[in-house]
């Protein structure tokens, strides 16, 4: 397959690495946190399965000297590339979320360092897009800058707003991803005809995006529920679950564009009715309780109660999701999902957490006990 080039360029900290594994599905760069950026050098990362390569260059540090520095190094490695012919298809523009007043000054910059290509469509990408109430000021921001640059505003194809993996607010509230696959979707649309992927590969990448991002809201929701769960109150009287419950549901919701289809609340609100308050919920964990021999801590029990009634949601809203976004099922059928959300919730999640049970060390910790239940639960998924 012949391969387009994405040129991705920010500053330093502004989360290009993470957001190059997250589209490509794989470790491929070194990420970090902080203000000092991990990639030392231009690298160029691709996938079999998507039609352009991925160029990182050296993040854009704080000092003028050190920007200067980063500036002339793209430029260098832009002189030899043509050298190459290593054409540039595209350029992606990444700007922290959380710092919009320095958007002007960061543009201003990026801009100064891909002069060279002076007709090659530019991607602003706004990482760490965790406020929504924010997101709109910050395209507005993101346009204004564009229209005060004559030779840029024509080349600007698309503003997206980034979450690139599940941001933690703290012990129980996280930003589900977001804006990753419209990113590989504006990106393959903007390659050349002969190098964009066909409609059906780019469909079916995106479904595997999908799932492994839809794992990671799984995998942060079962450990929040194990945290919350571990306390000595009969926590399925208390719903301390709900609100876990609600972000996961909805942030799968968003994850598989649930909310495009007409009259798709009903649906959602059906999926938490079953997880939160459902007697097929209340019944599990009646069950659960009720089985003979169990000689751990009560506070034990309640963490693998509670992170796998979580999981057990989280895998059957990921199945009934996948199935709506695919068009094999529809907002309407409610009473299947039902049967679909009970089940998960009827005899094979008793035995799963008898299992888990049976394994968990009694002084287990509650991220031990979340490892546990997403090694038996979340892993299920793959093989749905």
């Amino acid at each position: 397959m012949e391969r387009g080039n994405v040129l991705v360029i920010g500053n330093s900290g502004v989360g290009k690495s993470t957001l190059i594994n997250t589209v490509l599905g794989s470790e491929v760069a070194e990420s970090g946190f902080g203000s000092t950026g991990t990639t030392k050098e231009l690298k160029i990362y691709e996938s079999k399965e998507i039609p352009f390569r991925v160029i990182d260059t050296v993040g854009f540090e704080p000092s003028f000297g050190k920007q200067l520095m980063a500036i002339n190094s793209v430029k260098k490695w832009s002189k030899s590339s043509i050298k190459d012919n290593t054409k540039i298809n595209m350029i992606w523009f990444c700007v922290d979320g959380t710092s919009r007043k320095l958007f002007f000054k960061t543009i201003k910059n990026l801009a100064k360092a891909t002069t060279m290509w002076k007709s090659v469509p530019i991607v602003v990408v706004i990482t760490k897009s965790y406020s929504k109430p924010e997101r709109t000021e910050n395209i507005a921001m993101v346009e204004e800058v564009f229209s005060d640059m004559e030779k840029f505003n024509e080349n600007l194809k698309a503003i997206v707003p980034v979450v690139a993996s599940t941001y933690t607010i703290n012990e129980t509230t996280f930003v589900p991803p977001e804006g990753i696959v419209e990113l590989i979707d504006i990106s393959n649309q903007l390659m050349p005809e002969g190098i964009k992927a066909g409609d059906n590969d780019v469909y079916n990448f995106k479904l595997r995006r999908k799932m492994a991002l839809a794992q990671s809201i799984v995998g942060f929701s079962v450990t929040s529920a194990a945290t919350v769960g571990a306390v000595p109150i009969p926590f399925a009287d208390a719903l301390i679950l709900g609100p876990i419950e609600l972000a996961e549901i909805k942030g799968l919701a968003q994850l598989y564009e649930i909310n495009r289809h007409k009259d798709s609340s009903p649906f959602v609100d059906s999926i938490i009715e079953i997880g939160t308050v459902g007697a097929a919920a209340k019944l599990a964990i009646s069950s659960i309780k009720a089985i003979p021999g169990l000689n751990i801590a009560a506070s034990v029990v309640n963490a693998v109660v509670a992170g796998s009634i979580v999981a057990a949601i989280g895998e059957g809203s990921i199945y009934v999701f996948e199935k709506i976004y695919k068009g094999e099922k529809t907002v309407e059928d409610i009473e299947w999902m039902k049967k679909v959300m009970e089940n998960k919730l009827s005899s094979q999640f008793i035995e799963n957490v008898g299992v888990i049970l049976g394994k968990i060390d009694k002084n287990a910790t509650p991220r031990d006990i979340a490892k546990m239940v997403n090694t038996i639960f979340v892993s299920m998924i793959k093989t749905k």
